[in-house]
Formats: structure tokens, sequence, C-alpha cells
């Protein structure tokens, strides 16, 4: 995922999955203290803000997942659009200085729409299909990533900028955010799952594969048993947070340094937020609580607006 174009520790003890505690109390939004806010439909952004507390460990962060209308790759395009600007203005009543799409599919499908309607910086992720096409020596490249980022318009120019002397295979994921979200990132049905999705790839000579989901890279350890070394794997959570650091720099938003996070992030999830808990503990080794927070959006009011 490249990080596309703006205008955009570790705690300790348990806790319930669930907690009743008040929101971030709302900063200017010209105050460098100010959170930046971190989105996805589920747990896949926390590889984003994995990096982001890395690179730039001075900043508050909030991540909110809308878990309970996850995953956003079975949805249709006004759904998403829908969700991503509601949480948006949640973010910003919260005093969000700044906000991370970290969601390829929401990013494809409305980050424009929202970047019209928010009067905050505004980073959106996308498939790293430039850095593939950069580094593959076969110049053949795979992309797995979820059916509405591999529809849409967005994708679909990245791929005519770039695939003239490189071959793409592009692979809808199906399953595979759902096995994050349940915390699976290993079990035998994932790696048959995988292995089904990657073993086309290699034999029609790819040997670079584009994580084209943020909740991709929670399955680096399953690809890598599959494909070895065969692959070269593009995630570019890493070039997300440098450019985070760019539009905070450019805007005059940007935190003291540290060397270490000065606070713990807080999570936000629109379900129980159990799952979140579970893959922040395990995967990140963050022991926080997740606090619900209710998002009402105009089509979380309509007939099918349940969980899929």
């Amino acid at each position: 995922m490249t990080a596309a174009a703006a205008s955009g520790g570790t705690a300790s003890g348990s806790h319930p999955a669930s907690a009743s505690a008040a929101p971030p109390t709302p900063l200017p939004l010209s105050s460098v203290h100010a959170p930046v806010g971190i989105f996805d439909s589920g747990l896949g952004g926390l590889s984003v803000l994995r990096a982001v507390r890395a690179q730039l460990p001075g900043e508050a962060l909030v991540y909110v997942a809308d878990s309970l209308y996850a995953p956003y790759g079975e949805r249709d395009d006004d759904f998403i659009a829908d969700r991503t600007l509601a949480i948006g203005q949640w973010l910003v009543k919260q005093g969000a200085k700044v906000l991370i799409v970290a969601c390829n599919t929401a990013t494809a499908q409305s980050i424009a729409l929202v970047r019209e309607r928010l009067p905050i910086p505004l980073i959106g992720v996308e498939p790293g299909v430039k850095p593939a096409a950069l580094q593959s020596k076969t110049r053949i490249a795979g992309v797995l990533a979820t059916q509405v980022t591999l529809r849409s318009a967005r994708f679909q120019d990245l791929l005519q900028r770039h695939a003239a002397d490189c071959r793409f295979l592009c692979q809808p994921g199906h399953g595979l955010v759902q096995a994050v979200e349940r915390c699976d990132v290993g079990s035998a049905e994932l790696r048959a799952l995988l292995k089904s999705y990657l073993q086309p790839m290699l034999d029609e000579g790819a040997d670079t594969l584009v994580l084209g989901c943020t909740h991709y890279p929670f399955l680096d350890a399953a690809i890598r048993d599959i494909v070895g070394d065969r692959l070269t794997l593009i995630d570019t959570s890493v070039a997300i947070a440098r450019q985070l650091e760019r539009v905070l720099d450019q805007h005059g938003l940007r935190a003291a340094s540290n060397t270490k996070p000065v606070v713990a992030p807080r999570f936000f999830s629109t379900s129980d937020g159990a799952h979140l808990q579970q893959l922040a503990e395990t995967l990140l080794h963050l022991a926080a609580p997740v606090e619900h927070a209710h998002i009402p959006s105009r089509r979380t009011a309509a007939p099918d607006a349940q969980a899929v």
C-alpha cells in the first residue's frame, strides 16, 4: 500500500474487551497534542498503527474499528462511503488533527468524497503497485486485495499507470479479512486458502506479491511458510507513517519526538471489541481497553445494515 497524497510503550495490565469510558477530550485542530485518528473497517489498520508508533512515538493515537459492519469488501460503494464519512466526522469531534483511512477498500471507494467533507488532512492507502513494478525482476507480480479494491476505478487507474512493462495477477482475497478478524493468522484452513491464491501466481512466474489490504500483513508468517523466498512481499505501512510525518510537519502539527511512545493508543470498536483487544495483545503486545463507540450513519439505519 503506498501512501496516497494528502489534501494527507506498551501498556500493561488486563482489561475487559469493552470498557465504558469517556471519549477523548476534543482539542483545537491546531494543537500538536491532538491525536491522530486511524480508522479501518476492522482490525487490519493495526498494521498501520504499528508503523506509526514506530515512526512517530510522540503522537497520541485513536483507533476506530468499524467491526460491526466488517468486512467492507462485501459492501456496496454507497455503504462504504457512508460509514467512512460518519467515522471521520466522529473522529473530528474527538479532536483528531489528521485522519488515516487505514483501509484499502474505503480509500478506493470514498476518500475523495470524505476529503471534501472533513476539515482535517486525510491520508489514504492503496495497493503498492508502483513499488512492485519497480522491484519485480520477472516483470510478473501478484496482487492480493479485496474484490471492491480490485474493481475500483482508483485501482484500475493505478494498474494502467504502472503496468506498461509489468504483468499483474490480481486475486481477490475472499475469506482472508474474516480470518484476521477472528484472530486466525495460521490455521491449517487459512494456509490452504492462502495456498489456493498464491500457488497460481508462483506457477505463472510471479516474484513479487502486493499485500493490497491492511489486514494482510498479519498473514506474513503464513504466507512465508507457503512461498518461502520466492515472492517479495510489498507492504508499505512504513510509507504511510512517513507520509503522516510529512503531513504533520507541513501543517505544524507534529508532536515532540520521543524515543518511546508517550501514551498507549485509545482503541474504539463499533462491536464488542473482543477481537480487537485479542489481536492488539497478540500481535502488537498492547494490553489496552477497547471502548465501545456508537457511530450512527444513514445506511446503518437500513434493513441491510446488519453484520455480514
